[in-house]
Protein backbone atom coordinates (compact mmCIF):
# COMPACT_ATOMS: atom_id res chain seq x y z
CA UNK A 1 0.00 0.00 0.00
CA UNK A 2 2.80 2.40 0.87
CA UNK A 3 4.45 1.68 -2.51
CA UNK A 4 1.14 2.45 -4.32
CA UNK A 5 0.82 5.73 -2.41
CA UNK A 6 4.35 6.69 -3.43
CA UNK A 7 3.58 5.95 -7.11
CA UNK A 8 0.44 8.11 -6.97
CA UNK A 9 2.39 10.90 -5.30
CA UNK A 10 5.06 10.66 -8.01
CA UNK A 11 2.41 10.83 -10.75
CA UNK A 12 0.81 13.92 -9.21
CA UNK A 13 4.20 15.59 -8.80
CA UNK A 14 5.17 14.76 -12.40
CA UNK A 15 1.88 16.18 -13.73
CA UNK A 16 2.34 19.35 -11.68
CA UNK A 17 5.89 19.81 -12.98
CA UNK A 18 4.74 19.34 -16.58
CA UNK A 19 2.01 21.94 -16.18
CA UNK A 20 4.32 24.40 -14.44
CA UNK A 21 7.06 23.76 -16.98
CA UNK A 22 4.82 24.54 -19.94
CA UNK A 23 3.70 27.75 -18.24
CA UNK A 24 7.27 28.79 -17.48
CA UNK A 25 8.90 27.83 -20.77
CA UNK A 26 6.28 28.84 -23.32
CA UNK A 27 3.14 27.57 -24.92
CA UNK A 28 2.45 23.97 -25.77
CA UNK A 29 1.29 22.76 -29.19
CA UNK A 30 -2.26 23.80 -29.87
CA UNK A 31 -2.50 26.38 -27.10
CA UNK A 32 -4.58 29.40 -28.14
CA UNK A 33 -2.61 32.60 -27.48
CA UNK A 34 -4.53 35.86 -27.61
CA UNK A 35 -2.61 39.14 -27.59
CA UNK A 36 -3.91 42.35 -25.98
CA UNK A 37 -6.47 44.20 -28.11
CA UNK A 38 -5.62 47.34 -30.03
CA UNK A 39 -8.08 49.97 -31.23
CA UNK A 40 -8.44 52.08 -34.37
CA UNK A 41 -4.89 51.76 -35.67
CA UNK A 42 -2.66 49.59 -37.83
CA UNK A 43 -1.96 46.08 -36.53
CA UNK A 44 1.77 45.43 -36.24
CA UNK A 45 2.85 41.82 -35.70
CA UNK A 46 6.41 41.05 -34.62
CA UNK A 47 7.70 38.25 -36.88
CA UNK A 48 9.96 36.98 -34.08
CA UNK A 49 6.98 36.07 -31.87
CA UNK A 50 5.16 33.99 -34.49
CA UNK A 51 5.53 30.20 -34.10
CA UNK A 52 3.74 27.07 -35.29
CA UNK A 53 1.11 27.85 -32.65
CA UNK A 54 -1.43 30.36 -33.93
CA UNK A 55 -1.43 33.75 -32.26
CA UNK A 56 -4.70 35.70 -32.26
CA UNK A 57 -4.61 39.52 -32.46
CA UNK A 58 -7.87 41.28 -31.47
CA UNK A 59 -8.48 44.64 -33.11
CA UNK A 60 -11.34 47.06 -32.46
CA UNK A 61 -12.11 49.17 -35.53
CA UNK A 62 -14.75 51.85 -35.01
CA UNK A 63 -16.62 49.69 -32.48
CA UNK A 64 -16.40 46.41 -34.41
CA UNK A 65 -14.23 43.64 -32.95
CA UNK A 66 -12.07 41.83 -35.50
CA UNK A 67 -9.35 39.27 -35.01
CA UNK A 68 -6.28 38.43 -37.10
CA UNK A 69 -4.35 35.22 -36.71
CA UNK A 70 -0.69 34.66 -37.52
CA UNK A 71 1.12 31.34 -37.64
CA UNK A 72 4.38 29.93 -38.96
CA UNK A 73 3.66 27.28 -41.60
CA UNK A 74 5.80 24.12 -41.87
CA UNK A 75 7.80 25.75 -44.71
CA UNK A 76 8.86 28.55 -42.31
CA UNK A 77 6.71 31.30 -43.85
CA UNK A 78 4.52 33.43 -41.62
CA UNK A 79 0.88 33.25 -42.69
CA UNK A 80 -1.90 35.67 -41.75
CA UNK A 81 -5.68 35.54 -42.00
CA UNK A 82 -8.75 37.02 -40.42
CA UNK A 83 -10.01 34.71 -37.69
CA UNK A 84 -13.29 34.06 -39.41
CA UNK A 85 -14.47 31.47 -41.91
CA UNK A 86 -15.15 32.55 -45.50
CA UNK A 87 -18.41 30.59 -45.48
CA UNK A 88 -19.51 30.52 -41.83
CA UNK A 89 -18.80 34.14 -40.81
CA UNK A 90 -22.50 35.10 -40.90
CA UNK A 91 -23.36 32.45 -38.29
CA UNK A 92 -21.48 34.28 -35.56
CA UNK A 93 -19.58 31.06 -34.78
CA UNK A 94 -17.35 31.05 -37.85
CA UNK A 95 -14.09 31.55 -36.00
CA UNK A 96 -11.12 29.28 -35.36
CA UNK A 97 -9.42 27.72 -32.38
CA UNK A 98 -6.23 25.75 -32.60
CA UNK A 99 -6.51 22.11 -31.58
CA UNK A 100 -3.19 20.32 -31.74
CA UNK A 101 -1.62 21.18 -35.08
CA UNK A 102 -4.80 22.32 -36.87
CA UNK A 103 -7.26 25.20 -36.81
CA UNK A 104 -10.90 24.15 -36.30
CA UNK A 105 -13.92 26.23 -37.39
CA UNK A 106 -16.21 26.54 -34.38
CA UNK A 107 -19.30 26.51 -36.62
CA UNK A 108 -18.81 23.74 -39.19
CA UNK A 109 -15.94 21.82 -37.60
CA UNK A 110 -13.75 21.90 -40.71
CA UNK A 111 -10.07 21.50 -39.90
CA UNK A 112 -7.19 23.33 -41.57
CA UNK A 113 -3.46 22.66 -41.44
CA UNK A 114 -1.22 25.68 -40.86
CA UNK A 115 0.11 25.22 -44.39
CA UNK A 116 -3.38 26.04 -45.70
CA UNK A 117 -3.61 29.47 -44.03
CA UNK A 118 -3.34 32.36 -46.53
CA UNK A 119 -3.22 30.00 -49.50
CA UNK A 120 -6.65 30.24 -51.05
CA UNK A 121 -9.61 32.54 -51.15
CA UNK A 122 -13.15 31.23 -51.25
CA UNK A 123 -14.70 28.17 -49.69
CA UNK A 124 -14.65 27.23 -46.04
CA UNK A 125 -11.21 28.58 -45.10
CA UNK A 126 -9.85 31.32 -42.84
CA UNK A 127 -10.18 34.65 -44.72
CA UNK A 128 -6.63 35.20 -46.04
CA UNK A 129 -4.68 38.41 -45.73
CA UNK A 130 -2.60 38.24 -48.89
CA UNK A 131 0.73 40.04 -49.49
CA UNK A 132 -0.99 42.87 -51.36
CA UNK A 133 -2.96 43.72 -48.20
CA UNK A 134 -0.09 43.92 -45.73
CA UNK A 135 3.43 45.27 -45.45
CA UNK A 136 6.07 42.69 -44.57
CA UNK A 137 9.62 43.42 -43.46
CA UNK A 138 12.23 41.17 -41.85
CA UNK A 139 10.88 42.10 -38.41
CA UNK A 140 7.21 43.07 -38.77
CA UNK A 141 3.97 42.42 -40.59
CA UNK A 142 1.66 45.43 -40.72
CA UNK A 143 -2.01 45.29 -41.62
CA UNK A 144 -3.27 48.82 -42.17
CA UNK A 145 -6.22 50.30 -40.33
CA UNK A 146 -7.81 51.03 -43.72
CA UNK A 147 -7.66 47.35 -44.72
CA UNK A 148 -8.97 46.29 -41.32
CA UNK A 149 -11.83 48.76 -41.79
CA UNK A 150 -12.72 47.06 -45.12
CA UNK A 151 -13.13 43.74 -43.25
CA UNK A 152 -15.59 45.05 -40.66
CA UNK A 153 -18.64 43.61 -42.45
CA UNK A 154 -17.46 40.00 -42.09
CA UNK A 155 -17.20 40.52 -38.33
CA UNK A 156 -20.65 42.08 -37.83
CA UNK A 157 -22.01 38.94 -36.10
CA UNK A 158 -18.65 37.53 -34.99
CA UNK A 159 -18.75 35.37 -31.85
CA UNK A 160 -22.50 35.91 -31.51
CA UNK A 161 -25.40 33.61 -32.09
Amino acid sequence: MNNCFSKNKALVLTAALLIMGSALFGQTAGQNVVKPAIADRDLVIQVSEVTENAIFYPVDIEGTRLEVLAVKAPDGTVRTAFNTCQVCYGSGRGFYKQQGTVLVCQNCGNRFRMSQVEVRSGGCNPVPIFAANKTVTDTTITVSKDYLKEAKSIFARWRRG
